[in-house]
């Protein structure tokens, strides 16, 4: 690399290593060997010659540019120093099509920092892998381990990066979804009246034990403590707390659906049996989950979405809860903060959940008339007469004489039915359209978390479980691609634009 950075090779020069690679690819294709192979042999050394091919234009391009470079007098710092010496520099770069080497100037001084604006101008990463390695790892980081990762980059491409810089990568790859969303880069307020639902859940994920929160590790420690000394029963000493609950968000727009309660009950049939009904489909969703903020801090997340899509609260917003009394509580205290109103839901499919609880206090498992009896019961509620049925499977389980033991589940769920009466309403709900189920919800919980968090024998530390969690949450959002755009100028930004004079980087780009 020379000093003065004069135009001794011309372009021609730079890409004649591309060229030659390409003639051999040409020679070789019209080759006899060439002509016995299978149509998949010819296309494996293709995809493996073709890789050599783009990194070797790569190069030429990095080497162009790197020759007509024009020399400064100087390059001021954000710390107002003028670094005046130069010399030549040269840093690795991993591609996806393989390593590449970045030659460029470099201005420094003493006790400064050195400053290369072709770094700037390239927007090169502070790691040695590039940000299209970068892209890759995230998009399969989200879907597989992070060891399989490891295995499709080699495999498909022509860089390798270790397992651990693939999870520094991705990481990295997710630093900007918060940021992102505060921006409002999503998709901004809807022109519509239909309804704006709002959702809330928890999922466990298995967490190394350092990373669990506090009162859980406790936990954990102390019924470690017990299988060790033999101490405690079965179900303490085989299943250590070992989770952290992850809290999942969901926020879409629907058009009403009137139903009735015959219409809910035809729709619970089994499904081979139920015809196939046309409903509203969920627009607009956005879905997400972290496992390291606060449940606190996810509903206000959920409730900053919901203003961004209807800022004038002049929307019917229809939140959708499993019943959870926290979970109540925050969101109840949200709606206050920001003096929006909303309606609470309980979902109708935790009921019945309930109702067959108390199905079995009454019948063994298996009987159909089970079923018969949670269909009576179900129809009642949607009807709005919940307290009643609570009170009939009271006096139901008295009247047997059932056990302590037996009537559990008939007294949970009467608890359970009692104390979200002002939550069942449906006789009101479904005349109004709203929905009363939480399948977005339930579906998040296993596509976002359990789907690649769960995955056998998978431990997660928080930043590793955070960053898949908001890359899949892109990606179901369908909002990846403009996210990254997002984040490359944040890159930008941090790694560049922020270590020069103001003014500097607008010029230099």
């Amino acid at each position: 690399m020379s000093d003065d950075r004069s135009t001794t090779e011309s372009p021609c020069t730079l890409f004649e290593a591309a060229r030659e690679q390409f003639e051999s690819v040409v020679g070789w294709l019209g080759s006899g060997d060439a002509a016995q192979m299978t149509h998949a042999e010819v296309e494996a050394r293709l995809d493996s010659d073709g890789r050599e091919l783009l990194r070797q234009l790569f190069q030429g391009h990095l080497d162009l540019r790197a020759v007509r470079e024009a020399r400064r007098p100087e390059v001021t710092g954000s710390d107002g120093e003028a670094r005046t010496h130069v010399r030549p520099g040269e840093r690795k770069l991993t591609t996806v099509f393989g390593p590449v080497r970045v030659e460029r100037l470099r201005y420094g001084g003493r006790g400064v920092t050195s400053l290369s604006p072709a770094d700037l101008a390239l927007n090169l990463p502070q790691e040695e892998y590039s940000h299209g390695l970068r892209r890759r790892a995230a998009e399969l980081a989200a879907t597989v381990s992070f060891e399989e990762t490891v295995r499709s980059i080699d495999a498909h491409t022509g860089g390798h990066v270790p397992a651990r810089q693939t999870q520094e990568l991705v990481r990295r790859a997710a630093l900007d979804f918060d940021a992102f969303y505060a921006a409002g880069l999503a998709e901004g307020p809807e022109d519509t009246q239909d309804l704006l639902v709002l959702s809330l859940d928890g999922k466990g994920v298995a967490m190394r034990p350092d990373h669990l929160r506090e009162a859980t590790r406790k936990a954990a420690e102390k019924r470690t403590r017990a299988a060790r000394e033999g101490q405690g029963d079965g179900a303490d000493t085989r299943r250590p707390h070992k989770d952290r609950m992850a809290t999942v968000a969901a926020v879409y727009t629907v058009a009403p659906h009137v139903r009735t309660a015959d219409d809910i009950m035809h729709e619970l049939r089994p499904v081979r049996a139920a015809a196939q009904e046309t409903r509203p489909r969920a627009r607009a969703k956005r879905v997400w989950a972290s496992v390291g903020k606060d449940p606190e801090v996810v509903t206000r997340e959920v409730f900053d979405e919901a203003e961004r899509r209807d800022p004038g609260h002049r929307r019917t917003w229809v939140v959708v809860v499993d019943g959870d009394r926290n979970q109540i509580r925050r969101v109840r205290h949200e709606a206050r903060r920001r003096g929006v109103t909303i309606v609470l839901v309980l979902d109708f499919i935790h009921v019945l959940g309930y109702l067959w609880k108390a199905a079995w206090s009454f019948f063994e498992r298996g009987d159909p008339e089970a079923g018969k009896w949670v269909r009576e019961r179900a129809r009642r509620v949607l009807e709005g007469r919940s307290s009643d049925v609570a009170g009939g499977i009271r006096r139901s389980a008295t009247k047997r004489g059932l056990s302590a033991s037996r009537r559990k589940g008939a007294d949970e769920c009467a608890n359970y039915l009692v104390a979200k009466r002002k939550l069942t309403h449906y006789e009101h709900y479904l005349p109004a359209g709203l929905p009363i189920a939480s399948g977005v919800i339930e579906g998040a919980c296993r596509h976002l978390v359990e789907d690649r968090l769960g995955i056998t024998g998978a431990r997660w530390t928080v930043p590793g479980a955070e960053a898949v969690l908001q890359l899949r949450a892109l990606r179901s959002s369908g909002d990846f691609d403009e996210y990254w755009r997002f984040h490359l100028a944040q890159e930008r930004r941090r790694n560049h634009d922020s270590r020069y004079a103001e003014g500097f980087a607008a010029v230099a780009a």
